[in-house]
Parts: structure tokens; sequence; C-alpha cells
């Protein structure tokens, strides 16, 4: 048992072991109790374990992504998107064909899995243990990148050309701050990288000067709250221009007192978006408000086993029935960031300069 301090209004421990009660014993991470398993969401309930102190837990959950990866870097992983409803519709059922895909974000986030996990531990070795995860890893990724500067959302199909596969602002963010934590692991080993730091820089010009690549095959993803906060969060926006951006949309996704839509026309409040963008919110230094949005979650936590994953407010009720461990990792995640919980704490929120990386001196990786 963990005896790291509390986060005012968040049960650490109860979140931890609402993880590591579906954490199965090869050391997987599914979403809930029937299944379901993406090395993104695993990734983000290691993290939140690391956090709460649970080590044996973390190395199981390290080494059970190493083991699942894929000899050209990549996971396979099952989607969202893609996973029924039982019968009544209140529930998640087992999903007998499971759409997956092998997603660039999902690959990429094991860099920051790693990294989060070694800072909050303090244990260096976990990076030396993984490195060689990391860099087949990120090389995947970066093998994914357009001339345009965006990387692709999955492996294209057999046959499939590269530009036959749309670009998504809220993954090509993540990717942002992944290749930021690959960087960051390399500097740790005294290697370069520069391939990683161009690839990087890339994807923040494509935000700035070709957004139109983006969405480019027809489908409009900016109803979704992810596309809205996640450049903010992971440091592609920074300043001013991450103010602007975070409170032009605030009322289109943001419902007072309850949180944040998961997608702006539907009246449901999710907890993990919620948390995410009070970590957006920390990043550019908007404390008051990003403590607001965690104290909203409050009436989704389930005493001693975590949070449910969202609120229908025109019906008033939970849905769906599910508590997922990846909700209650990015609860604790949030918490971790405001309060500093942990050493490393600020890794999600403070966010190094596009061009870092690419001019000589440890000035360049500067916040």
């Amino acid at each position: 048992m963990s005896h790291r301090p509390q986060a005012i209004g968040v049960d650490i421990a109860a979140c931890a072991d609402r993880i590591e009660d579906l954490q199965h014993r090869d050391g997987s991470i599914p979403w809930i109790e029937t299944g379901v398993w993406d090395p993104w969401n695993h990734g983000e309930s290691a993290m939140a374990l690391a956090v709460a102190g649970r080590e044996t837990a973390v190395h199981a959950a390290l080494d059970a992504l190493a083991e699942r990866q894929h000899e050209d870097g990549s996971w396979l992983g099952e989607l969202g998107a893609g996973v029924p409803m039982d019968e009544s519709g209140d529930r998640i059922a087992p999903p007998d064909n499971p759409v997956t895909a092998h997603d660039t974000n999902f690959t990429g986030y094991a860099a920051v899995t790693v990294l989060r996990c070694a800072l909050a531990l303090d244990e260096p070795r976990l990076i030396a243990r993984h490195a060689g995860m990391i860099t087949k890893a990120l090389d995947w990724v970066v093998n994914h990148q357009t001339p345009h500067g965006d990387v692709v959302w999955r492996k294209p199909d057999d046959g499939q050309p590269l530009e036959g596969v749309d670009s998504l602002r809220a993954g090509n963010a993540s990717l942002y701050k992944s290749l930021e934590c690959g960087l960051r692991i390399a500097d740790a080993l005294d290697q370069s990288r520069p391939d990683w730091a161009r690839a990087r820089q890339q994807i923040a010009r494509t935000f700035t000067d070709k957004p139109h690549r983006f969405d480019r095959l027809g489908e409009d993803r900016s109803r979704y709250a992810m596309d809205w906060y996640y450049p903010v969060l992971s440091g592609v926006y920074t300043g001013l221009s991450a103010k602007a951006h975070l409170h032009a949309g605030w009322d289109a996704f943001v419902v007072e007192d309850l949180g944040c839509r998961c997608v702006s026309e539907e009246p449901w409040i999710t907890a993990a978006e919620t948390a995410e963008l009070a970590l957006a919110c920390l990043s550019i230094g908007e404390t008051v408000r990003a403590q607001r949005l965690l104290d909203a979650l409050a009436p989704l936590a389930r005493d001693g086993e975590g949070y449910w994953m969202g609120w229908q407010f025109e019906l008033g009720q939970v849905w769906p029935k599910e508590r997922p461990s990846w909700t209650a990792g990015a609860v604790v995640l949030a918490a971790d960031a405001l309060y500093g919980l942990s050493n490393g704490s600020e890794l999600l929120i403070r966010h190094a300069r596009p061009d870092a990386w690419l001019t000589d001196g440890a000035e360049s990786r500067a916040y």
C-alpha cells in the first residue's frame, strides 16, 4: 500500500486499487472486466499506478507492454468506437470480433508511459530497461509521417498508400508530446535523435501552416472535445494562443459544475475528458479552472472503486455503467499535476519548444 500524499477530493489509493483489480496476471490492464485492451489506455493506467507508488504493478504493466509489442515496433489495439453495448445499452459487452488497428498515437504513447513511470517511481533503470521498446515504437511512428508533416492515424492496409489514411488532430497533438518524451529519454541515455526532433517540429508546423491535413478524407472530428483541447494539453499551442484557443471552445464543450462533454452536441459528461481538460488548463496556468473541473467529478467517484465513465445529464444517470481503468488513471494524473503528488508531476503540463533538440545546448530544451 502506498503512503503517497493524498489529493484533495481525489482518492488516489481507490483509483489505484480499481486499476490493480482489473490488471491481469500477465500485467496487461484492460478497460473493464469484460476486456478491451489498447496500449494507450494501458499506459494511462500504468502511469497512475506509478503516481500511487504501486511499483510491482507498474513493473508488470511495462513488461506486458514490451511483451505485446510487434516486431515492427507497433502495437495492435482494440478501438473504442467498435466496442459493442449489451442488450440494455448500459454496459459494454465483450467484443466477439473487436475492431483493431496498429494506431500511431497508441504506439507513440509508450514513450510518455515509460518516462512518467520512471520519474514517479524515481527508477531511472526503467528507462534503460525499456529504451529499446521506445526506439522501435517512435521509429515506426516517424515512418508514418507524410511529407506534409502530419502522421497518419494507423498503419495502411496492404497495398494502401500512406496518403490514403487520414491524419487526426488529437492523435498528432499527442504524438507531439510522445516525441518530446522520447527525446528526453534519449537525453537520459546520452543519445541523439535529430530525426525525432525534426518529426516533432514538423507536426507543430502542420498545426500552424497546414491544418487542412487533418480530417482531409471527409470526416469532421471537431465536435470531439479531444480535438479541441489536445493541442493545448500537449504543448502544440502555448502562451496567449493556447489560452485563446481553449477559451474559444469553452462554452461548446464545458457544462458548468458538471465537466467536459465528450462530444459537443451530446448531453454526456465524461470523467476522462474532464480530467484531461484540467491538465490543459494547468498547462496554461489556469489553476482555478483546473481545480473546478476536478471538483466537478466528485459525483462520479465510486467509493473505493474508481470513477464512472460518464454522466448523461439530460437523463440524470451514469452512462455507461462502467468504471474503466483509464478513467481512474486520467483523474489521478490530473490530481498529480495539480497537487504535485509525485516526482515529475509537471511532465504532462510543461512542454519543450518546437525547435527543442534542433539547436545546440541544453537551453534548447527549455520549457
